[in-house]
């Protein structure tokens, strides 16, 4: 590759990945959502009430300051707006399309400053005042007219020239140059529908085995310098995992890792990297174009002429435990890679509530009850929102039943003012016939939760939304949603059973403790204060 100057991210992003959203909002609703989200538009949005009834509606009232009453539950004749009357005002709306337009995720941006981007093209200044780093200033800066240029057409890669236009940019570049110390990335950002696109029809270039981990996965190569990591599906998506296997047994899912996304997506995480479904050929797409030799070793065709492989690693990878096609297509799952590690350092966190993964010793969370008590003590649980950032991770692991969050991750350069990275959730969507109370252990030792979270998991306990209803809807936009549901009907119904016990857990809470709720949303009440003045005039 030659460079003239770096425009955007030096070569070694190329191990980073681009990244895709599901087609949730169309074009209209786009330009509708991007106006609704701006703090003028959000200031005609007065928080409704989200609850189903009073007795349901109330979190304990006398536990709250005079203004989030109001705001919570100021008029129980308003719910009909709110749920059916909302979407029927709309004609032709959906439930997730109305849930998407609710003011609860169009919250005002929290302004940012440079230093809130994690990466960022830097731009020419006219004058500097150290002359001695003129160079260095050069090196480190992008004016109009630098790009940065691929000669490496020859290999099977693009030839491109990246600016500092957006524009010039792929679709898994745009993805990291929109991240932020909030968000991983912007719902309402046009580019995630390209993205989409990107992971789901990309030509495949290159496939390798990943590093690290326990099971079977690959790191994809596509020809604009992007790259995915691939799950491959290991058995069928609505195969029970056994009640009586450990936690950490059992295949990862392709199926859970796309259904995770898009479950983080619809509590308004946004800290899953965009994941999508995919049918790879095994032969032509991985088998053929691989240099990896111990992945190429483990291909065979199997008795019914199926071409499989199993590649190598620590759990599940042999003969008896292969990855198959029919006989050449496989389902999949395709992650966008987070940037590069030399240019976005990442750190891991060993999780406070980490299972013992001993058959026989227990955690010190699961025999003192007292033990959040400790873990407020200790940074970086001590300060900030780390720790019902940690709740909102239970809260989501607990939906979902993934027993396996031993840790998580973050971006070193935000230190501990940011989100939580939801990476690897492979465990996902196993077992929908029971659910496992000690994932929500966080929330109930702790009795913390964020105030928008909790909005959100009350309006999509109406029936107006309904977490399954909105989850099935989300899924059906996935391209291996045609074959066959992402989730089985049980893995839904079990979503809203989970979500009630959530909310039994916050009441549970209220009713023993004053200071649950930690409040993310006074900007908005400002916001609503305005609306009111404006009403009155």
């Amino acid at each position: 590759m030659g460079k003239r100057e770096t425009a955007c991210v030096p070569s070694s992003s190329s191990s980073s990945s681009s990244s895709s959203l599901p087609r949730t909002d169309s074009e209209h609703r786009q330009s509708l959502s991007h106006s609704s989200s701006s703090p003028a538009a959000s200031s005609s949005n007065k928080l409704p009430t989200i609850l189903q009834n009073e007795e349901h509606q109330k979190l304990n009232s006398n536990k709250l300051n005079h203004k989030e009453k109001d705001l919570l539950w100021d008029a129980t004749e308003r719910e009909n707006e709110l749920t059916g009357g909302l979407i029927q005002k709309v004609k032709g709306w959906s439930k997730l399309e109305a849930l998407f337009e609710h003011p609860l995720y169009n919250l005002p941006p929290q302004s940012l400053q440079d230093d809130d981007w994690l990466l960022r093209v830097k731009k020419n200044t006219e004058h500097t005042s150290d002359k001695g780093s003129e160079e260095e200033e050069k090196e480190d800066s992008i004016d109009a007219d630098s790009d940065w240029e691929s000669a490496s057409e020859e290999k099977g890669y693009d030839k491109v020239s990246w600016t500092k236009e957006v524009e010039t940019h792929p679709p898994w570049l745009r993805f990291h140059l929109g991240i932020s110390r909030w968000e991983l990335y912007d719902r309402k950002d046009p580019n995630l529908a390209q993205l989409t696109h990107y992971l789901a029809r990309q030509r495949v270039l290159g496939a390798v085995q990943k590093t690290g981990g326990t099971q079977l996965k690959l790191l994809m190569s596509f020809p604009n310098y992007g790259q995915a990591l691939l799950k491959p599906m290991r058995q069928s998506r609505d195969a029970e995992t056994d009640v009586n296997l450990f936690y950490f047994s059992d295949f990862e899912r392709h199926n859970g890792e796309i259904a995770a996304f898009h479950l983080d997506r619809l509590l308004g995480f946004n800290r899953i990297p965009p994941v999508v479904g995919r049918l790879i050929n095994v032969t032509s797409e991985i088998r053929e174009i691989t240099t990896d030799h111990r992945l190429s070793r483990t291909f065979f065709t199997s008795p019914a002429g199926n071409v499989c492989f199993y590649g190598q690693c620590e759990y599940y990878c042999s003969t008896e435990h292969p990855a198959c096609g029919q006989p050449h297509s496989l389902e999949v799952s395709l992650a966008a890679m987070l940037p590069d590690l030399s240019l976005a350092p990442r750190r891991s966190w060993r999780s406070p509530w980490r299972r013992s993964y001993s058959r026989t010793k227990l955690a010190m969370w699961e025999k003192d009850p007292a033990y959040c008590d400790t873990v407020k003590q200790t940074p970086p649980y001590n300060h900030g929102t780390r720790l019902v950032d940690l709740i909102d991770m239970a809260i989501l692991d607990f939906l979902m039943s993934n027993m396996d969050r031993h840790h998580y991750e973050t971006f070193e350069k935000f230190g501990n003012e940011t989100f939580l990275l939801h990476l690897d959730n492979g465990r996902a969507f196993g077992r929908h016939s029971q659910d496992e109370p000690t994932i929500l252990v966080p929330l109930k030792q702790c009795c913390s939760i964020r105030r928008s979270t909790l909005l959100r998991l009350r309006l999509l306990s109406l029936p107006g939304f309904r977490l399954s209803d909105v989850m099935r809807e989300s899924l059906a936009q996935d391209p291996l949603a045609p074959l066959a549901p992402l989730l089985s009907e049980g893995n839904l119904s079990a979503l809203d059973r989970r979500l009630a016990s959530v909310l039994q857990a916050v009441q549970t809470c209220q009713e023993h403790h004053t200071d649950v709720i930690y409040n993310d949303l006074e900007g908005y009440d400002t916001i609503n204060s305005m609306h009111e003045e404006q009403n009155n005039k």
